[in-house]
């Protein structure tokens, strides 16, 4: 049997349907003014959430498969794909590292400049006395054994 074409000026009663079956909006507060359960208040809080989970599975997925393909996937991509390994490294380092650079002797003062001095002497010092340099001697006067005595009792 052949279908009849619908017209175009009605809704399909499965449209109609699924329109209707919609529930209504929630109230999220109670008569009262409290939230009900579910609801906190604070709106914004969804999309974070959301945000949260997405992070929390997609790290999950990434730690399974590094415990399936680990050590042997990174190193494949070391050797075939050396700037797709770069960009993973570079990816690991945060973005707001801060580094700074010291002037080095330039930068100390006079005072900072005596004591790093007087550390290296102290340093060069000790390395120059050896290693017994700080070694303490014991002195000990032996006292003369007794004779033994013929049966082997010692007097």
């Amino acid at each position: 049997m052949a279908k009849k074409p619908r017209s175009k000026g009605k809704p399909s009663p499965s449209l109609v349907q699924a329109a209707d079956s919609q529930p209504a909006q929630v109230a999220r507060r109670r008569a009262n003014g409290t939230w009900r359960p579910g609801f906190s208040g604070t709106m914004g809080t969804d999309a974070a959430r959301a945000r949260r989970q997405l992070n929390l599975s997609t790290i999950s997925a990434l730690q399974s498969a590094f415990d399936r393909y680990g050590r042997s996937a990174i190193e494949k991509v070391a050797k075939h794909q050396p700037a797709i390994f770069l960009k993973m490294l570079v990816l690991l380092v945060p973005r707001e590292l801060e580094i700074t650079q010291s002037a080095g002797t330039r930068g100390m003062s006079d005072e900072a400049l005596e004591q790093a001095v007087q550390a290296i002497e102290g340093f060069l010092a000790k390395r120059a006395a050896g290693p017994g340099a700080d070694a303490r001697v014991i002195e000990q006067v032996s006292s003369p054994t007794p004779p033994e005595s013929p049966d082997g009792t010692g007097t």
